[in-house]
């Protein structure tokens, strides 16, 4: 199953997104894995730190066909995330990112698939006013607006 377009580039903008505000806040943390931090602390709030673990664990089993290197990354019962590494520098099991997508990733492939499929789902389960409604709260200042809807409307 491939991943849409859309929730790709979503993903990526969250990253990046963090990745700037790393340089300031937390320098120590991967930008990945913040999103992932903002995710969780947001959607659990809405769903319960049960139903994220469970989003969170498929998003993870799906995202694995595509990246075998996050086959070392687990989800806890409260939804943490292990094996991608909580801080730069103590990474447990790295991922390589040589054997995701057949050999042509770009580092930090992984980590992007396993968010744009937390997206994907989010968007499958909850719809996509609610996840861009979610998304505007956790990264107020940033512009969802152009990432349309299927009917051709603006979330």
């Amino acid at each position: 199953m491939t991943i849409p377009s859309k929730t790709r580039d979503l993903a990526d903008r969250l990253v990046a997104c963090e990745a700037v505000a790393t340089k300031t806040t937390e320098p120590g943390k991967s930008a990945t894995l913040r999103v992932y931090e903002k995710l969780r602390d947001g959607l659990s709030e809405f769903v319960g730190t049960a139903g994220f673990e469970s989003i969170a664990s498929r998003a993870l089993a799906l995202a694995r066909t595509d990246a075998p290197s996050l086959n070392a990354v687990q989800v806890s019962s409260d939804g943490e995330l292990h094996g991608l590494g909580q801080e730069l520098g103590e990474i447990e099991n790295p991922i390589d990112v040589d054997k995701d997508l057949a050999g042509e990733s770009k580092a930090g492939e992984g980590e992007i698939i396993l968010i744009a499929r937390i997206l994907g789902l989010l968007l499958l389960f909850l719809g996509e006013a609610i996840v861009l409604s979610l998304l505007r709260i956790t990264w107020p200042g940033t512009a969802f607006d152009d990432h349309n809807s299927e009917n051709g409307r603006k979330a």
